[in-house]
């Protein structure tokens, strides 16, 4: 991948990014490379087939082994590195696996996002952290699209790991001035998602394959979504206007399409795009998920002057694209 587009805000900017491997990691790393940032990995796995290795990013950026739970190891990496700007995004990011061993998504989701927030408050160089929210750390509601402003009540294991991992970067910001911000984004998509058990990869997957796709709901839930790209962009944005504006210092931001769909109009949208008169293997035997989720991305548009630029018909063929084009 060429450098191209270098940046003067992010230009041999020493920057962390924690969950690298990971979707929005990926490709948040591919933005920042192309911006000319240095890059400081921490990867727990050694994982084939990432977006950073497909895409060839590996070799272009510093990785430390190890779990963002190792205070030590955090410590010592914003030490060396000199880090100046944290993305925090590392998570057990599926529901059924959090649903399956909660234990396991509690201590990556609750614990891996105070144990970079105390290293930063302990003598870290960063001047700024994002920590990745989800629009799940909503849970149930009654008002429909969530604003920022709306309490954090989550109910199942994953959900309440993302209020926690919320608050607990709302109160560092509170209690000790930390310069962190909250994105709270929409179901992310893109190429290089290796969670084949997401909707839009899972079902992509299947149609390559031949099969029918697999609906793990009744295909009546309602989502938000954005590509990955856009959430990347959203996230440099972020970062870089809390540089300048203090009065971001602990505020949420919503991120999304503000373009709701449910899990059966985005099956037939893939169906579409991919020329295939496959019907959707319905199995409605998804248990605890809410009907309808999503978000009101207004703040983001006033505060930040960030607005979405992949359609989400553009943001499904691009990533069918990525797919067939790598396996």
């Amino acid at each position: 991948m060429a450098t191209v587009g270098l940046d003067p805000l992010w230009q041999q900017r020493r920057v962390l990014v924690t969950g690298a491997t990971g979707l929005l990691g990926g490709w948040t790393v591919r933005e920042l490379v192309r911006r000319g940032a240095d890059v400081v990995a921490i990867e727990r796995d050694s994982v084939p087939g990432t977006f950073i290795e497909v895409e060839d990013l590996a070799g272009r950026i510093t990785v430390c082994r190890g779990d963002v739970t190792d205070a030590s190891l955090v410590r010592r990496v914003l030490a060396e590195y000199e880090v100046e700007t944290v993305f925090h995004l590392a998570a057990q990011t599926i529901v059924p696996i959090a649903n399956r061993s909660p234990m396991s998504t509690f201590e990556t989701n609750i614990a891996g996002t105070w144990t970079v927030l105390e290293a930063v408050r302990l003598g870290g160089s960063a001047a700024e952290v994002v920590v990745a929210s989800s629009d799940k750390a909503y849970g149930p509601s009654t008002r429909l699209p969530y604003r920022e402003d709306y309490p954090l009540q989550g109910r199942t294991p994953y959900d309440v790991s993302k209020s926690c991992a919320d608050l607990i970067a709302q109160a560092y910001a509170a209690t000790w001035s930390t310069n962190v911000c909250i994105a709270r984004c929409g179901n992310l998509f893109g190429g290089g998602d290796r969670n084949f058990n997401r909707l839009i990869p899972g079902v992509i997957r299947d149609v390559m394959s031949g099969r029918r796709p697999v609906l793990r709901s009744d295909g009546t839930p309602v989502r938000d979504y954005i590509y990955a790209e856009d959430a990347a962009r959203a996230y440099l944005l972020l970062a870089s206007a809390m540089r300048s504006d203090g009065t971001l210092r602990g505020t949420p931001f919503n991120f999304s399409l503000e373009a709701p769909k449910s899990a059966l109009e985005i099956v037939k949208l893939i169906l579409q795009v991919m020329g295939s008169k496959l019907a959707p293997d319905i199995r409605a035997h998804a248990n605890g998920e809410l009907e309808e989720q999503y978000l009101d991305a207004s703040a983001a548009h006033s505060r930040l002057g960030w607005r979405a630029e992949v359609p989400l018909g553009e943001g499904i063929k691009r990533t069918v694209d990525w797919y067939e084009a790598h396996g």
